[in-house]
Order: C-alpha cells, then sequence, then structure tokens
C-alpha cells in the first residue's frame, strides 16, 4: 500500500469525523495500528481541528488582552489602544476561523460525496457487468441450443409430422420432429399465433382405429421462448399429432373446437 496515497485520500478525514461505515472504520484502525505514519497523521489531523475549534471559540486572549491594557492606561491615555479596534480585529480572526471551518467541512462532504458517488458508479458497472455475462451466456446457451436441434432435425432417423391449420386458425402451421429411439418430440410452433391471456397450447398424440387422444404436453411459456421450439416426451404409437389451445394447465380431452393443427405420421 502506498501510504502517502493512503494519506491524501481524505479517508483519514472522514474517519475522524465518523462519516465512514463501520466496515470502513475498521479497516482504518487496523491500517492505523500497523502504519504509525497513518497514526501520527491522525493526530495532527485531530489537532488541527482542536486548534480551529479554539480560534472561533467565544474566548479570545487577545482581545482579553487588549482590554486589560486599555483599563491599566485609562487614566493616563483614554485614547490608547481603541477597543473598537481591537474588536474590528477579533472579528476579523474570528470570521476567518468561521470560514476556515465551513471551508474544511466543504472539503469532507466533498470527499465524502465523491466517495458515494464513486461506490454509485461501481455499482452500476457490476450491475452492467453481470447483465452483459448473462447476455453472453444466453447467446451462448441459444447458440448450443440451435446447433443441437440442427444436429437432430437433419438425423434421417427422425420422423418429420407437418401440422396443417384447422379452420379454427386456417393460417397456423406447426412442424414435429419425433424421434422414436429416445422418444423425444420436438415442437416447431413458430407458425402458431400468440395464445391469449389463460390459454395455453396442448400437445395430442393420437390413433386413430378407435380416434384416442393422449396428452403429451403443454407449450408453457410460449410467449417467452424466442426459437418456440419445445421438447415433450412421448412413448406413444403415435398414428398422428394435433395441436389444441386449451385453458391454462391443460384439458383431460381435447377441445376439438380448439384444434388449431393436425398431421399425420407417414407409413401409419
Amino acid at each position: 500500500m502506498n501510504i502517502q496515497e493512503y494519506i491524501s485520500s481524505g479517508v483519514l478525514e472522514l474517519y475522524i469525523c465518523g462519516a465512514l461505515t463501520e466496515e470502513e472504520s475498521k479497516e482504518v484502525s487496523t491500517e492505523l495500528k500497523k502504519h504509525p505514519e497513518i497514526e501520527k497523521e491522525v493526530e495532527e489531523i485531530e489537532n488541527s481541528l482542536d486548534q480551529l475549534s479554539s480560534s472561533v471559540a467565544p474566548y479570545n486572549p487577545t482581545k482579553l488582552f487588549a482590554i486589560i491594557k486599555n483599563k491599566l492606561h485609562l487614566e493616563d491615555n483614554p485614547k490608547t489602544i481603541p477597543i473598537h479596534r481591537e474588536k474590528k480585529k477579533t472579528n476579523i480572526v474570528l470570521y476567518l476561523g468561521w470560514a476556515a471551518s465551513i471551508a474544511l467541512l466543504i472539503g469532507l462532504f466533498s470527499v465524502l460525496n465523491d466517495r458515494n458517488q464513486l461506490r454509485e458508479n461501481l455499482n452500476v458497472v457490476n450491475a452492467q457487468k453481470s447483465q452483459m455475462e448473462q447476455q453472453i451466456n444466453d447467446t451462448k446457451a441459444s447458440a448450443e441450443k440451435k446447433e443441437e436441434l440442427l444436429a437432430i432435425f437433419r438425423d434421417k432417423n427422425i420422423v418429420t409430422v407437418p401440422l396443417d391449420g384447422q379452420e379454427v386458425a386456417p393460417e397456423a402451421y406447426a412442424t414435429v420432429h419425433w424421434d422414436q429411439e429416445t422418444k423425444k418430440v420436438y415442437i416447431d410452433a413458430k407458425n402458431l399465433p400468440t395464445p391469449p391471456e389463460g390459454k395455453e397450447y396442448q400437445v395430442w398424440s393420437l390413433t386413430l382405429e378407435p380416434l384416442t387422444p393422449t396428452s403429451i404436453g403443454m407449450l408453457s411459456s410460449f410467449t417467452e421462448d424466442e426459437n418456440k421450439i419445445f421438447m415433450l416426451e412421448n412413448n406413444n404409437l403415435s398414428q398422428a399429432f394435433g395441436i389444441t389451445l386449451e385453458p391454462k394447465g391443460g384439458s383431460k380431452t381435447p377441445t376439438m373446437e380448439q384444434l388449431y393443427t393436425l398431421g399425420m405420421v407417414k407409413n401409419s
């Protein structure tokens, strides 16, 4: 540690005035015990403050001496050492003392404000750094997810099922990528409209004879998911897939009036 820089930083003045936090005060106390130069500087600052306080106190030895001397010479020469001149001089000393005190306080508050501003700026920088690191991690995770999905979609063993829009939403479209080996289904729902408040999309695995729908999951966090690609588990011998719009949390059976997309598995 550069002791002279530490002394010049203003932290010792704040320490004496009690303007530091408890943790900062403990740090200064530790440095006082380790470095005699710092302890000596603190003593000198305290002595300066004591002298400054004395100079602005109501009691003033110079004024008192002038009054006594004037009384002693009053009979010989009443005009000797006029009190009003000494009073003027004393007032000047008093004003200078107060001015010095105010200047010192302004300096201390300025140092304190600078430290607080520095602390605030540091917090802002740390927050921005954390936010940037999070964005980098999110971007990295998103890129890794896209690479993983591309590898899956390009796998020749993946069964791809296009789901066309139905009467309630002819413009809707989705794609199912079914990995029959791992029993995972990847739903590309980019072309589904955003569900209204309180509603969620539910994905169904269908067998046709007889028609039996089995729910394989919800497309939750649809609005928040930028890629609109969802992974679900499918342990069924699916012959078709459908997506309906259901109340939040899903339904036991599909609401056919809200069937948004439907598609058949080839060679089923």
